[in-house]
Parts: structure tokens; C-alpha cells; sequence
């Protein structure tokens, strides 16, 4: 009778109103891993706040600690833990005493490994529930283990450890989920087989450190002053910054396998992105509008690419995996321990704003912090010493999310006092007083308002409170994470082999670590000292673009970055050549993948381009609406056209969409588009056709084992594809050909058997249609890069 014995004390020291009202509902919480580092460093104490918070909430709780260890070693590590235990210092210590005491008699620890030991525990669980008559409110298991074990506990607990019908079960999720898009995937279906979506609450600790949480809220109670400023025409740019002075010494093993990108800026800093950038509902307390928000938010991202990125090590880091790991002396890590990321949105709202994500470990100070620093046009004439902050005009205009440590040691929420007194929840934010000579990004605290909590409490506490209380907008749903990790994987992919800058450690980092935004990228402001490199380390650049012949045509031949910037720069040359003889140039365009990178380039550091004097045309198309992302002119219009000064009637796609059907040769697309060529191109003769090759040997979108459009009158022609969307519209072989240049571009790994191949046959455009590209009184050029060419 233990339980009753609780509950009776309590109502002595009246923390509870009666017994009637304790005994709605029961709720056991199961602590996996309750003797392992994060159950002693935050669960238990989380677990003992939610039961000092709830205790008078008309629900009785049991505490099972779980673990893999024996019943009574395992019992004696978990009550040691549970002894250490405190209460916040608003507390009485007399009822802290009660409480604590109470808290240890309803807590157990059990063996759990096998599936027997689960059935036992659910055996209890539902002994005491019929001894002291109580009815069960629902179960929390909270899995503080390795992901590798997620699956088996999982079984476990779906067959023989859920509650009784019309109790709820919530299951608690520690990260990593996964270590890339497919690993997230394959965790994310073997769990749902288990469990429901509402069951599983996955936990990024982040979202309840107490600035993070107050984001969207201090959205939502400030919309009078943010709406009109809170968009592309007022934000200059928002950090989202976590800095730490600690290395990985002690975790090399796990930071091997997930560095800095994984570790942090993909979950903690992501979710904090998505607070600011997400569209806020009409309806703040409604879970399910939020996470809808957060959803179209990630969808508004654009791309990450290689130059997305810079990347560092600290020196110390590679000596400390050779002697943890016991690897050699010559293993070298390209494992990133700082990363800086810049971010855009295209969305309406936040189109042209960068969001830098910046974190690293070995740095000079521990803080962490969102910045939105907002656009100035004013010019003060008189000295800033003659003005009051709250009317200068000139000073920096910002708001702070200041999550912890740092200068502030607190966290805390900081408006420009010349933007606006914001609007804070008296009972848990209150403003700070006493400023002193303190400065935050170069002002001082005098210049804003500030507030912080009336009571900090520990993120595990927040999250384990909203698990209890069924908040699902504060953790990571499946599609959040599964979003989160498609807009990732290919930056991680791209970057898996570059090498990170060396940097010292601490405040020896000085300048070297400093970045810049230009044109969309990023990088480092300075060069790397030649004391930092190793010299064992062979650099990208130490390649140079090398020119030869493939298939009796130039080839041009380089890294990708440095072959993209050369075809760039060469169709630029082309263009303002072809503008300054004719007056205008026809460029015509292929889709697939590999031009997307070069369509980038162009709209970012191409800015002499002719783009006033340049008709564009798409060499083939895919027969979807032009909306669709499978469309090559939407990736067209995303990746450049958006982004150029291309005058509309100088845009020609390919005309798929008549009559409200897709490319019925009843409609005549192809003549249409035949028409429309030979009325604008002087003798259907194109400056420039740009191509592609697939794997199979197919270029524009002629394909292998198809006559279609390989010779004939026929200028445009409908194709069919070996993979879906099936039907396409291609220029035809005889149209390609009649190009003054054409420039084929292959890039990849992927592209080096094909490109191997083309190298070898002769003139068989019917087995491979790239084989048939060959201008008849034009230029054929061949770019290459190295993982195509040599593999």
C-alpha cells in the first residue's frame, strides 16, 4: 500500500485537496537508461520537477528507473542519483523534504532486457492500479538509450507494456535520429510500426531552453510592432549562433560519425530557424497549425550547395581521435568540429534575407543566441553622447533571443530601445533593472529593454512539463525531422570529403575564423595561416583546370567548382561576344540536375551578363505543369530566372500545358514551339545549346533504342522516357547540330562509365544519342569534371 501511504502523507502536509481528486487518474513514467549520464545530469531532476509542479494535479505517479544492469547494482546507482536530488530555491525546505522523500518511496528501479521483464513490469504497473483502485491516465516511457535500440525496446513495449484502453502512451525519444535523410527514414518507419504518430515525442532540448521557447510566443504578443517589420524590407540579416569552449576530448567517437553539422545545426539551430521564419497561425495554441507552419517554412529553403559552407577543425582535434579510436599516426579527419552556414528562404517574406547558423566547439567564449539585426537608412548629424538611446535613430536596431551563459550568464530577451517596448507575460518574463556598464554587440545593456525570467528552469524540465501536459509543438514530429534532413543531406554529402580550415583553439582563433557573405556564399575572411595547414593534406585547388581533346572536341576539365565557374564564365565571353555583333543572343537550355549549380553561378557573380539582350529556350522539357518541381523551366525559374534581369518576352518554355492537357500531339506543342524559333532564331540557328548526358547515353531528351528525333525535317519533337514522367518535348538531333556552339556538361562519379564509353564509340546515336551531337558548322565543347573523367 505503499501509493496510499504517499498520498495520505500528503494530504497531511496539504499539498493535495483530496483523495477524490488525486485518484483520476494514475500516470507511470518509465526512465530507460536511468542510470546513464543524461538521467543523472537532467531526467531525474526533470522528473522530480514535473512531480513538485503536478502533485496537486489530481494525478498520482509511480517512477520506474529502467536499465540493462541487475536489479540490485542497478537499484543502488539509481537511488544514489535520486539522493542528490534538489528543489528549486523557492522552495520551502520543509516541503522540499516531504516531497523529496515521497518521490523516492514512488520510485523503483527494474531490469529491463528481456521480453519477459517487460510483461513483468507491466504486470506491477497494473497490480497496483487494482489494488488502490486507481484508474490509469496513461504511461510515459522516456528512452534515454542509444537509437540502435530504439526498434527492440519498441517491440517490447507495443506488445506486452501498453496501457490499458483509453489511457494514453507517450514514448520519448532522445536524438540522434539518424545520421542522414535515408537513415532517418528506414528509424522513422520501423518506429511507426510500433507506435502512432501522436505516441512518439521526439526531443530536441533546445526547443525548451527558455529564450528558444519564448520565440514564437514573443511573436504572437508583439504583432502589432513586428508585422510590418519583420520581413526582407527591414531584416539586414539574423544569427543564429551557439559557441562552445569545450572540445570533443572524451567524444571523438561519436563526433566521428556525426561532427559539428549533425550535432547541432541541423536539429538545435534548424528549429530556431524555423520559429523565426515560419508564418505564425491565427491560432497559437493549436499544435498541429504550428507544425503545419513549420513544415511550409522548411519547404521555403532553398538548396544548400558546397559554397553554402565554410568549415574548420581545431588543431588539437586529430591527435585526440588517433589516441582515443587508436587509429594510426597518419589518419587524417575531415570531420568538421565549427561550421558556418548561411541560409536563405524564398519565401515572400524572408526572400534575400541570409540567416548565418554558426557553431563550434574549441572556441572563445560559451553563449548561445538568435540575433535579428534590422536594417538602418537614418544618418544622425549631431554626436550619438547628445541623444537618449531610446530616440537614436542611428544606433543598431536588433532583438536578442539570448539563450545562455556569455556575458549574460542568464537567459534573456533584449529589444532596441528604438524599436519598441515589447510586450512580455508579467508572470514568467520580468524586465531587468540595474543596469550595468555591460555591452552586448557593442551597445550597452542601457540601449535595450531586457528581460528574464521570473524563474529559469532547466530545458528538461520545460519539455518533460509539455510532454506531460501533451504538447506536441514543442518536439520534432516525423515530417519535421524527415524535412529537416532532406534540406541537409545533400550540403552533408557535398562537404563529406572536404578538408576543414585548422584552427588553433580559444582565443587563439582571433580573425580566422571570421566570415563574409558575398553574392549568396560564404567564406572565411582569411586566408589560412601556412603554420595551420598539414602538409600531408592534398587541397582541391592544388588541381588546375586542364584542357585536351574528347571525342575530337576541346574538353575542359576540373574539380566541379572550378569547372562550373569556367563553363560560366565562357558562356558569359559568348554572350556579350554574340550581343556586340548581333544585338542578341539565343542560349537554349537542358534540364536534369547538373545544370542547377551553373544556373547559380550565373545569377550570383555573373552580374555583366547580357541578360537584357538574352532569349532564353529550354532544349527539352518534361510533360508536367510548369508549376510542377519536376519541370525544367521551374528549376529554370528557381535557380536563375528569379534572380536575372531576363525581359519576359525574352523567356520562350516549351509549350506542354495547351488546353488543359499535357503534350497531345492533337494540340501541336511541338509545332507551336518549331514556329516560334524559326520566327525569333536567324536560320533556327542557336548561339549557344547547352547539354546534358544521362547514364544511359541520352542527351536532351533523345533517348537509346528510339529513332525519334535523331534525323528528318522535324526541328521539335515528342519523346518518350525510359523512367517517369515519361513523355517529354525535345529539340530534335538536326536542330542541335545546327548550333554555332554547343557545350555538353557532365559531372559526377555516376557519369564516369557513360563517359568512358562515349569516349571509345564512334557515330551511333540510336545506341547513344550524345554520340550524334555534332555541330555541322558550329563548336563542340566537352566540360568535364574530374570524378566523370577519371572516376
Amino acid at each position: 500500500k505503499m501509493l496510499r501511504r504517499v498520498l495520505c502523507t500528503m494530504l497531511f502536509v496539504g499539498a493535495l485537496p483530496s483523495l477524490a481528486e488525486v485518484s483520476q487518474g494514475h500516470i507511470s513514467v518509465v526512465l530507460l537508461g536511468a542510470t546513464g549520464d543524461l538521467a543523472k545530469k537532467y531526467l531525474w531532476q526533470g522528473l522530480f520537477q514535473l512531480y513538485m509542479d503536478q502533485v496537486s494535479s489530481g494525478h498520482s505517479f509511480t517512477f520506474h528507473g529502467a536499465a540493462l544492469t541487475a536489479l540490485e547494482p542497478g537499484q543502488r546507482l539509481m537511488f544514489d542519483v535520486l539522493k542528490k536530488l534538489a528543489c528549486p530555491p523557492d522552495e520551502s525546505p520543509n516541503r522540499c523534504a516531504v516531497l523529496k522523500d515521497q518521490f523516492l518511496k514512488l520510485s523503483q528501479y527494474h531490469q529491463l532486457k528481456t521480453a519477459e521483464n517487460y510483461t513483468v513490469l507491466n504486470r506491477e504497473i497494473e497490480t497496483l492500479l487494482r489494488q488502490e483502485r486507481l484508474k490509469e491516465a496513461g504511461r510515459i516511457f522516456y528512452f534515454s538509450v542509444p537509437p540502435f535500440v530504439y526498434t527492440e525496446i519498441a517491440r517490447h513495449i507495443n506488445s506486452s507494456c501498453r496501457p490499458a484502453p483509453g489511457a494514453w502512451l507517450r514514448v520519448v525519444l532522445e536524438k540522434p535520429f539518424g545520421h542522414d535523410l535515408e537513415s532517418a527514414q528506414q528509424l522513422a518507419a520501423e518506429l511507426s510500426s510500433f507506435f502512432r504518430e501522436e505516441e512518439m515525442y521526439r526531443v530536441d532540448h533546445y526547443l525548451g531552453k527558455q529564450a528558444v521557447a519564448h520565440i514564437l510566443p514573443f511573436r504572437d504578443q508583439n504583432r502589432q510592432f513586428l508585422d510590418p517589420i519583420w520581413n526582407q524590407h527591414h531584416v539586414e540579416r539574423v544569427e543564429i549562433v551557439l559557441k562552445e569552449t569545450v572540445d570533443a576530448k572524451g567524444r571523438t567517437s561519436f563526433y566521428e560519425q556525426y561532427g559539428v553539422i549533425r550535432d547541432v545545426l541541423q536539429n538545435h539551430l534548424t528549429e530556431a530557424l524555423m520559429f523565426l521564419t515560419m508564418e505564425l497561425p491565427a491560432n497559437m495554441s493549436r499544435a498541429e497549425e504550428v507544425l503545419q507552419r513549420k513544415l511550409e517554412a522548411f519547404q521555403s529553403l532553398r538548396g544548400l550547395e558546397k559554397t553554402s559552407a565554410v568549415l574548420g577543425q581545431y588543431q588539437a582535434y586529430a591527435s585526440q581521435v588517433q589516441e582515443e579510436l587508436q587509429k594510426a599516426q597518419d589518419y587524417i579527419s575531415t570531420t568538421p568540429t565549427f561550421a558556418g552556414v548561411l541560409i536563405h528562404s524564398d519565401s515572400l517574406r524572408w526572400e534575400g534575407v541570409p540567416f548565418l547558423l554558426t557553431s563550434g566547439k574549441a572556441l572563445d567564449e560559451r553563449v548561445g543566441y538568435v540575433r535579428v539585426l534590422f536594417k538602418n537608412r537614418a544618418y544622425c548629424t549631431q554626436r550619438e553622447t547628445l541623444r537618449d538611446a531610446g530616440h537614436s535613430h542611428c544606433k543598431a536596431k536588433q532583438i536578442i533571443f539570448y539563450i545562455g551563459h556569455g556575458t549574460l550568464n542568464t537567459p534573456a530577451v533584449l529589444v532596441s530601445k528604438n524599436l519598441f517596448r515589447p510586450v512580455m507575460p508579467e508572470g514568467s518574463w520580468r524586465e531587468a533593472v540595474g543596469h550595468s556598464d555591460v555591452q552586448i554587440f557593442g551597445q550597452p545593456l542601457s540601449d535595450y529593454y531586457m528581460y528574464s525570467p521570473v524563474k529559469e528552469r532547466d530545458a528538461y524540465s520545460v519539455l518533460i512539463s509539455n510532454i506531460y501536459h501533451g504538447r506536441k509543438d514543442f518536439f520534432i514530429t516525423t515530417e519535421n525531422l524527415l524535412a529537416s534532413w532532406a534540406f541537409w543531406t545533400p550540403l552533408l554529402d557535398s562537404i563529406s570529403h572536404q578538408t576543414p580550415r585548422l584552427y588553433p583553439g580559444g582565443v587563439e582563433n582571433q580573425h580566422l575564423l571570421d566570415l563574409e557573405m558575398v553574392s549568396g556564399e560564404v567564406a572565411f575572411t582569411v586566408a589560412e595561416p601556412v603554420e595551420l595547414l598539414n602538409p600531408n593534406r592534398q587541397m582541391p585547388s592544388d588541381y588546375k583546370t586542364i584542357q585536351s581533346k574528347f571525342r575530337q572536341s576541346p574538353l575542359v576539365s576540373a574539380w566541379s567548382e572550378d569547372l562550373i565557374s569556367q563553363l560560366a564564365s565562357d558562356i558569359e565571353k559568348t554572350a556579350s561576344r554574340t550581343v556586340a555583333h548581333s544585338g542578341q543572343f539565343h542560349l537554349a537550355l537542358s534540364g536534369g540536375s547538373s545544370p542547377v549549380v551553373l544556373f547559380q553561378r550565373l545569377a550570383r557573380h555573373h552580374y555583366a551578363f547580357p541578360w537584357k539582350h538574352t532569349h532564353i529556350w529550354l532544349v527539352d522539357e518534361r510533360c508536367v505543369p510548369l508549376t510542377d518541381s519536376e519541370s525544367n523551366f521551374f528549376n529554370l525559374h528557381k535557380h536563375l530566372l528569379q534572380s536575372v534581369r531576363v525581359p519576359y518576352f525574352n523567356i520562350h518554355p516549351m509549350p506542354v500545358h495547351l488546353n488543359q492537357r499535357l503534350c497531345v500531339e492533337e494540340d501541336r506543342g511541338t509545332e507551336l514551339y518549331a514556329k516560334e524559333i524559326m520566327a525569333l532564331v536567324a536560320n533556327a540557328s542557336f548561339d549557344l545549346v547547352l547539354l546534358g548526358v544521362g547514364t544511359d547515353g541520352h542527351t536532351a531528351s533523345l533517348f537509346p533504342q528510339s529513332e525519334i528525333g535523331l534525323e528528318g525535317a522535324q526541328t521539335v519533337v515528342l519523346t518518350e522516357s525510359p523512367v517517369k514522367p515519361h513523355q517529354r518535348m525535345s529539340f530534335s538531333l538536326p536542330l542541335i547540330n545546327k548550333a554555332r556552339q554547343v557545350f555538353v556538361l557532365v559531372l559526377g562519379k555516376g557519369k564516369h562509365e557513360i563517359t568512358t564509353l562515349v569516349s571509345r564509340v564512334g557515330h551511333e546515336p540510336r545506341k547513344w544519342p550524345v554520340s550524334g551531337v555534332s555541330p555541322s558548322s558550329g563548336q563542340l565543347v566537352w566540360y568535364v569534371d574530374y570524378e566523370a573523367l577519371l572516376g
